[in-house]
Order: C-alpha cells, then sequence, then structure tokens
C-alpha cells in the first residue's frame, strides 16, 4: 500500500474506532434520560451522566486526534491490547477526606 493509502485506511479506522465508541457514550445519556422519564432518576442526576458524557466524549475526541499522528492511532486500536474505558475516563475525580 502506498503512504497516501495508508493514511486513508489509518483514517477510516480511527474514525470507525470513534463512531463506535461515541455511540457507547450517547447510550448512557439516552439510558439516563429514559430512567428520568420513569421517575428512576432525578434532573440533578442526569446532569451529572451529561457531564460525565461531555467530559468522556472529549476524552475520546483527544485520544482519536493524537497530533495528527493517525497511523500510530490505529496501530494502537488494531493492537487492542488495552482496551480504554471512555467512560470512566471521563468520571469526576473524587477528593479523597
Amino acid at each position: 500500500m502506498s503512504g497516501k493509502a495508508e493514511r486513508r485506511a489509518a483514517r477510516e479506522a480511527v474514525a470507525r474506532y470513534h463512531e463506535t465508541n461515541l455511540a457507547e457514550l450517547v447510550r448512557y445519556v439516552g439510558d439516563a434520560v429514559d430512567r428520568f422519564r420513569a421517575g428512576e432518576l432525578d434532573a440533578f442526576e442526569v446532569d451529572e451522566v451529561i457531564f460525565q458524557y461531555s467530559r468522556s466524549a472529549k476524552e475520546l475526541w483527544k485520544f482519536c486526534n493524537l497530533g495528527g499522528d493517525v497511523e500510530f492511532t490505529a496501530s494502537w486500536i488494531d493492537d487492542g491490547d488495552a482496551p480504554i474505558d471512555w467512560w470512566e475516563r471521563g468520571a469526576p475525580r473524587r477528593r479523597r477526606p
């Protein structure tokens, strides 16, 4: 494969990864809204989920746009040795007493 074709394939792999993981994050928000409508969560709890979604999506975006080195990112994704829990990456840090 030529350099151009390799970069295109890498961009496509990273885009698929980004979309798949972003869809998983969106499901957390959808579930929270559904639970709010069912009376299981209050508005503040849903707001916390939305805040965590925002932080998680930002972390995912930063990973997928690592300084323009799309080939490195794609190779890391292909290796799949250490899957990242993007939801947990966006969790607020808890203060220790």
